[in-house]
């Protein structure tokens, strides 16, 4: 049994509180999980866009893809951060864009 108090695995937890958008159960989650996709890492910053901080959590998501993309250029990384920037006033739009950066460079 987990610490949830379930046979349910941990990850199987943390996508449903991804996909239903829980925040507060995201986080405490995630403080538990070895490690979190970049993937859903990007989506946790879509859920975090509204909310104290998502520049933090921006920051970091730009500074591992850096470090994960399979091949990855200045441009990349600049187009990653102004989609970033923009996620909060045009969601929609800057996701498009992080999503084909992302297959661009290899994260899937």
């Amino acid at each position: 049994m987990n610490s949830t108090g379930s046979d349910t695995p941990p990850y199987v937890i943390f996508r449903q509180a991804l996909d239903a958008g829980d925040l507060a159960r995201i986080r405490s989650l995630a403080a538990a999980m070895p490690r979190i996709s970049l993937q859903d890492a990007l989506r946790i910053c879509l859920l975090m866009r509204d909310h104290d901080g998502y520049e933090r959590a921006a920051i970091r998501w730009v500074g591992r893809f850096a470090l994960e993309a399979r091949t990855v250029a200045i441009e990349d990384l600049q187009a990653a951060a102004a989609a970033l920037d923009a996620l909060p006033d045009r969601p929609d739009a800057a996701m498009e864009q992080l999503l084909r950066v992302c297959a661009r460079c290899g994260v899937t």
